[in-house]
């Protein structure tokens, strides 16, 4: 019988979007093939202590882990490359495992944090690494460099909170047009986002964006289709069969995403011509390449009504909840959630090797 590899799967964690983790790792954690994988559950309160969770039941109820009680092991993990947490309690007992599974989404989760963590650590995990992930969470950055990397992307300006005081309203509307959204720069899941119909809307949805962020993004709103396209890969990524948001909400809003359970239907795979898909999936790979991400990433994309594909934003943890597109969209394409997991994985394991090898860490 093959040894089992230890996945410790990290979840929670100081983000807004903490719960919607917590029902990710839910879901990974039971498609994981267990003839294959043990799994150590490592979570993440809203102060950033860590807890050896003993029990799946800790991904039931988002408060558990905001408290240390029964069935709570605080723990740190090892810098020494020996890939081990310790606890933190008179014990000291050491939890050994292979590879991390970061299924932390936005700040603190997405951005390079954790990800600069493991690498200091030296122990493999799965998804994009420091650069990539910092990239995709900064949507100003990451919209510049598939800019300058010749790929298609709405119109949008950037504005910084200590710049704020001499904005243009009138220019700036001008030059976005009308309806216009307004973002966060490093936020997902549509935290802090608003449509914006008209100036009066514009002072509102800056203010709300700069609750979350100091720098933020105000975009053309698109007409059209909203398309999205799973990636998966390191050096040879692949793209699976392009999917549809069809919403009964005005946008794609946080609630339309995880409260609503009919503010949007999620179709996959896509109705397209066999030319569109084409044109997805290229473009989704080329945005993936462009970024230099790793493992995964959820290319969410617009289809004009005149034809034309234009990248919005990479996502590089992706969600896994019950109704998250990015293993749907593979699950269309004839790939299992249990075997995606498996080559999300070993991926990470791939990639963690090739680094390794470098002159530069022996």
């Amino acid at each position: 019988m093959m040894n089992k590899l230890r996945v410790a799967v990290f979840f929670g964690g100081a983000s807004p979007e903490h719960e919607v983790s917590m029902q990710s790792a839910r879901n990974v954690v039971e498609a994981l093939d267990k003839e294959k994988y043990e799994v150590l559950l490592v979570g993440l309160d809203r102060k950033g202590h860590w807890f050896l969770e003993n029990s799946t039941q800790a991904l039931l109820n988002p408060s558990v882990i905001e408290v240390v009680g029964e069935g709570h092991e605080p723990v740190l993990l090892c810098s020494d490359g020996s890939k081990q947490l310790t606890s933190l309690n008179h014990s000291k007992k050491n939890f050994s495992f292979d590879v991390a599974f970061p299924v932390m989404h936005g700040p603190n989760g997405e951005d390079g944090t954790i990800q600069g963590l493991f690498r200091l650590a030296q122990v493999p995990f799965v998804g994009a690494g420091i650069l990539s992930s910092a990239l995709c969470m900064d949507k100003d950055y990451m919209k510049r460099i598939l800019q300058q990397a010749g790929l298609p992307i709405p119109h949008f300006v950037t504005i910084y909170k200590r710049d704020l005081l001499t904005v243009d309203y009138s220019s700036l509307l001008q030059e976005v047009g009308l309806p216009c959204f307004v973002k966060p720069a490093n936020m997902g899941s549509s935290v802090g986002v608003s449509k914006v119909h008209s100036k009066e809307e514009l002072q509102d949805a800056i203010e709300l964006a700069f609750r979350y962020d100091t720098k933020i993004l105000v975009e053309t709103a698109i007409e059209g289709r909203e398309i999205e396209c799973s990636v998966l890969g390191n050096d040879s990524p692949v793209a699976s069969l392009p999917g549809e948001i069809i919403l009964n909400h005005e946008f794609y809003t946080y609630e339309a995403k995880y409260i609503d359970a009919h503010g949007a239907v999620l179709e996959a795979p896509a109705k397209l011509e066999p030319s569109q898909v084409k044109a997805v999936q290229t473009l989704s790979i080329q945005a993936f390449q462009a970024l230099e991400c790793e493992g995964m990433a959820r290319v969410d994309l617009f289809l004009t009504k005149e034809g034309k594909v234009l990248i919005n934003e990479l996502n590089t943890i992706p969600g896994f909840t019950n109704i998250s597109m990015y293993p749907r969209m593979w699950e269309a394409s004839g790939l299992s959630y249990s075997k995606l997991l498996d080559r999300l994985i070993q991926l990470a394991l791939e990639a963690f090797d090739k680094r390794q090898s470098l002159e530069i860490l022996k």
